[in-house]
């Protein structure tokens, strides 16, 4: 059957052709308009790590009046200094850093600064252009605009060697390094400056596409976060291959069939994802990060809120092993050791929804009884060594699993999915501390061994999840909490230490939920279609495909969905994930 799936989803803001401004040609026209030809004039470009600033130069030089340019750069402490004063968040480990409490305004040289917002004061032009992050601390700005990025174009920019990490010129550094250092520092400073900028913006530019920039109002962004947070929505996903991926996603989400693999699938990342936001014909790309950073008490609701400030929460995403191969063997550190080693408030619990399995597919899930950590360890070791063979199944629970069941996995268990299964992961959003222990002997999509984090991994492992505990407290822990003529509502995944719970609803006709004053993420696990209704009319269907993840926004209250298309009359299947009280 044809993929229904829709890999661009948008959120219709306004009808307005006008409102969204494409190519740099018309973004020079409506900036030009603006510009006082009679008196100094300066305009504050902020931009976000990975733009490329050599096409922005020669459009600004090509299209705007004689101007003088003036690059933040040139305010920015030595490379040396910067370096020293990351070291700390950046650390030496290969993975993982410390989140950092640096500011953007930490990254300048005070008296540099001082001088160059005294140049741009100083010199007789009429127009002045102030470029690079902290445009706006060194200047005093009439005209304000912000060049964004999404996070995915980011890495594909760092893998193709074009991206600097913050006040450094590194770009030929190892991608995965560059974006340990983005997450842990320079995504969390520029994140912060440009929250404090958000109202003072007047143009925010697009700048994921390289020839086709777009722009829109800063008001006319704010009301397209807003349009979001009062509706259904998606975010954009995307997806990457990996030495264990898959071909299911291929076939599902209509993916490249010449690509060698797909192992993962973003579907709900906010952190990372971006959404579209449409204006008449034009599409508007924005980091989700915006939404959840601008509107996050509407978003996820005052308590998620007051508990995890302004955080997303929940992730959703795709692990493909189908015709694949194992994930690594691995587990996830508890709140203490998370917050300790890395400066994280909560950790990364999660779970295995299966979407999809082959017969024989199998999930590796806590300890065998009767095991021996000693010597556990001692095996994982000597397998990194000497990259010889571990004997997992010695030593960890193996279990059967099939389309629709449904794994907890709290941190501290070890774990991993196999080969020729689907897995929908719910998890919280602490999404790249996972200790790996073992990776089957194999080299990584760049021939070169994967990161193996025993160090870390054999100081959280719970010894006590063996078999028997696992398989009472871990597997189909499956709960019946309602049904009705034509829907049953069970609570599939729920352990004690997890704030995450989730519901799964079977249903052929209409099902009421609501938000509980609380953000709702949902997948369609079963079924062609539906569509999301509001009984208020308060916002307009939204249709949802197989395996598309969705958010309802905390202030959305009661929402009903129902089998649409070619689904109607069907069994069709939702499983939603929420922060319980």
């Amino acid at each position: 059957m044809k993929s229904n799936y829709d890999k661009n989803p948008s959120i219709r803001v306004s009808e307005n052709d006008g409102e969204c401004i494409s190519g740099w040609e018309n973004i020079a026209k409506s900036l030009n308009e603006r510009i006082d030809q009679e008196t100094s004039f300066v305009i504050a470009i902020e931009t976000y790590q990975g733009v490329d600033d050599l096409k922005v130069k020669k459009a600004l030089d090509q299209l705007l009046p004689a101007h003088q340019f003036y690059n933040t750069s040139e305010a920015f402490k030595e490379v040396k200094a910067i370096e020293e004063m990351v070291y700390p968040f950046v650390t030496d480990d290969r993975v993982f850093g410390y989140m950092t409490d640096l500011k953007l305004e930490d990254f300048l040289d005070e008296d540099k600064s001082t001088q160059l917002k005294k140049q741009i004061q100083k010199e007789e032009v009429v127009l002045k252009i102030v470029y690079g992050p902290a445009a706006t601390l060194v200047s005093d700005p009439d005209l304000v605009i912000y060049i964004d990025m999404a996070r995915w174009e980011i890495q594909q920019r760092m893998r193709n060697k074009e991206v600097n990490n913050l006040g450094v010129g590194n770009k030929d550094t190892e991608a995965a390094l560059l974006y340990k250092q983005s997450y842990f520092v320079d995504w969390r400073v520029l994140d912060q400056h440009k929250l404090s900028l958000f109202d003072k913006v007047d143009y925010f530019i697009d700048g994921n596409k390289k020839n086709n920039p777009k722009m829109i109002t800063g008001s006319a962004l704010n009301a397209g976060l807003k349009r979001a947070n009062s509706q259904p929505f998606r975010v954009v996903p995307f997806f990457d291959p990996g030495v264990w991926g898959g071909q299911w996603l291929k076939e599902v989400v209509d993916l490249d069939r010449s690509a060698v693999n797909y192992a993962w699938g973003f579907d709900c990342v906010p952190e990372e994802n971006s959404i579209l936001l449409a204006y008449g014909s034009e599409v508007f790309e924005t980091p989700a990060i915006n939404l959840v950073l601008r509107e996050p008490e509407d978003l996820l609701g005052q308590e998620v809120f007051n508990k995890f400030g302004a955080e997303f929460p929940i992730r959703f995403d795709f692990l493909d092993t189908m015709e694949g191969g194992n994930l690594s063997l691995q587990v996830h550190p508890d709140k203490k050791y998370i917050k300790e080693k890395f400066g994280m408030s909560y950790t990364q619990d999660e779970s295995y929804y299966i979407l999809d399995a082959k017969d024989g597919a199998h999930v590796y899930l806590g300890l065998n009884e009767d095991i021996e950590p000693e010597k556990m360890v001692s095996e994982l070791k000597h397998a990194q060594e000497n990259g010889s063979t571990f004997e997992a199944e010695k030593h960890v629970a193996k279990w059967p699993v099939k389309k629709h069941d449904h794994v907890l996995i709290p941190a501290g268990t070890i774990h991993c999915s196999g080969k020729d299964s689907m897995v929908l992961e719910i998890s919280a959003t602490p999404y790249i501390f996972t200790f790996k222990l073992y990776d089957w002997a194999r080299l990584g999509m760049d021939n070169k061994p994967r990161p193996i984090n025993i160090c870390h991994g054999e100081k959280v492992i719970q010894w006590d999840r063996t078999r028997h505990w696992t398989g009472e407290n871990l597997v189909n822990n499956i709960e019946k909490i309602e049904e009705g003529d034509s829907w049953v509502e069970e609570r599939t995944g729920l352990y004690e230490t997890n704030f995450i719970e989730t519901r799964r609803h079977w249903f052929t006709d209409k099902v009421t939920h609501t938000t509980g004053g609380g953000v709702n993420v949902l997948n369609l696990v079963e079924g062609r279609e539906v569509i999301i209704e509001s009984p208020t009319d308060s916002f307009s269907p939204f249709v949802v495909h197989y395996a598309e993840t969705f958010i309802i926004p905390a202030t959305v209250g009661e929402y009903t969905i129902r089998p649409h298309g070619e689904s109607e009359g069907q069994k069709c299947g939702t499983v939603k994930a929420f922060v319980r009280k």
